[in-house]
């Protein structure tokens, strides 16, 4: 093969570091490419899609685990998987936005509350912050 685009362009249209590019080679989630005679990488066009997929689905909030599952997957001709996948990525997502607006409600209060010392604010009762229920809460749960 004498035509491909070298690692700089695909890197450049897809707005990935060139790093990268050598990085999801060395992973097996692209092909090696073949060498010029002067020893350049030269990736087919199909890798610039692929790469555009793999940030858009990133994009999406898919790890690149996930991704490169979904690819797999789709390249066996089993089908993507991406309806199910999708479907618990929008719960996921979901539950984030609940999290977030249960933080945001209490940022809230703490501000109308008139609350402007952390230290302050925990020894009294009317602080909306919860400080006895942070203590009691499991590492990964929000407020």
């Amino acid at each position: 093969m004498t035509s491909g685009k070298r690692s700089g362009q695909v890197a450049a249209a897809v707005g990935v570091n060139v790093e990268t590019l050598r990085y999801y080679e060395r992973r097996g989630i692209i092909p090696a490419p073949d060498r010029s005679l002067g020893g350049h990488r030269l990736y087919p066009d199909e890798t610039v899609t692929t790469l555009r997929v793999i940030k858009v689905a990133q994009g999406l909030g898919f790890t690149l685990a996930e991704v490169v599952d979904l690819l797999e997957v789709g390249r066996h001709g089993h089908g993507g998987g991406l309806q199910a996948r999708a479907e618990a990525k929008v719960a996921e997502v979901d539950q984030k936005i609940a999290d977030l607006n249960l933080i945001r409600d209490t940022l809230i209060a703490a501000r109308d509350a008139g609350c402007d010392d952390l230290a302050q604010c925990a020894a009294s009762e009317c602080c909306p912050l919860p400080f006895v229920e942070l203590s009691t809460r499991p590492e990964s749960s929000p407020l």
